[in-house]
């Protein structure tokens, strides 16, 4: 399996901020030292300008440059385009991996699933994931899917892919929650499994296997996941009531598809996430 990272992807932050570095360097220490995965690290690439306007606005690429906050959630930091344009290089080279045949997770940050057109927001700057999903479809996928388990919808992925052809989205989150939106289905490819807030486990459970189950019968000859363990049910941000076996179970799920799949990390702000992520990487992996 092949882990896309870089270490300096931790070299922001924000005193109290969940997003934090430890994200990524406590689940990089946790993954190099089990012993049951073998693991390829690789340093994430360059993404043009170009793979990045499919998803965003050139104003928006300008206004990351702009020393002010974005929102009360989401901070300027000094350099923020190039830690955000890292970060979808990542997701890029990890569409790419896919394409090769390899198992690969994208373990970086900043996340993207909330990043709008022309707006960044949730502690994201750029959509990785639609950026990759759009990347695809413009170079020869024909039916490509994002599943996206975080706790929180992904807002700024269902709105840049909102009626593109050939690109289809499933969401599982709760619902009314943060950032308010994910209720229903949303034109022709957009569809949303929204759990209640303080919904039993098998409730939330029964979400996902829904939005799984029609996501094959989408038939993909792709899978991007956008991968937050912010369902978790001890996370502090979440909500959610997933145990660290269901995402061992989403990881096999995925699996089970046969189709070339890639997940980046989105959120998930528990100090039990290098726990969670390699339950769902040995999912992945079939073990």
């Amino acid at each position: 399996m092949k882990i896309i990272t870089d270490e300096r992807c931790a070299g922001y932050s924000s005193y109290g901020h969940p997003e934090s570095p430890r994200r990524v360097t406590a689940t990089m220490a946790s993954l190099k030292q089990q012993t049951e995965l073998s693991l390829a690290w690789v340093v994430p690439g360059q993404v043009r300008d170009g793979q990045i306007l499919r998803a965003h606005s050139p104003e928006h690429l300008a206004r990351l440059k702009i020393p002010e906050d974005f929102d009360a959630d989401t901070p300027f930091y000094e350099n923020i385009t190039d830690y955000a344009r890292a970060s979808a290089a990542a997701a890029l080279d990890a569409l790419q991996a896919a394409r090769n045949g390899e198992t690969v997770f994208s373990l970086m940050r900043p996340p993207g699933h909330h990043a709008l057109h022309d707006q960044a927001m949730g502690f994201c700057y750029l959509n990785n994931v639609a950026i990759a999903a759009l990347d695809a479809a413009a170079t020869g996928a024909k039916r490509v899917a994002v599943f996206d388990f975080d706790v929180h919808h992904g807002n700024g992925t269902e709105a840049i892919l909102l009626d593109q052809p050939g690109v289809a989205f499933f969401s599982t989150h709760l619902y009314p929650f943060y950032p308010g939106t994910g209720g229903v289905n949303v034109g022709k490819n957009c569809f949303n499994y929204p759990v209640a807030p303080a919904s039993p486990h098998e409730t939330y459970r029964a979400a996902l296997a829904r939005a799984l189950e029609d996501m094959k019968h989408f038939r993909p000859e792709l899978v991007a996941v956008s991968a937050g363990f912010d369902a978790y049910v001890r996370d502090p941000l979440g909500g959610g009531t997933l145990e660290p076996e269901d995402f061992h179970w989403l990881g096999q799920s995925l699996r089970g598809l046969g189709v070339p799949m890639f997940s980046v990390l989105e959120g998930g702000y528990s100090r039990d996430l290098p726990e969670l992520i390699f339950a769902y990487l040995m999912g992945i992996e079939g073990k």
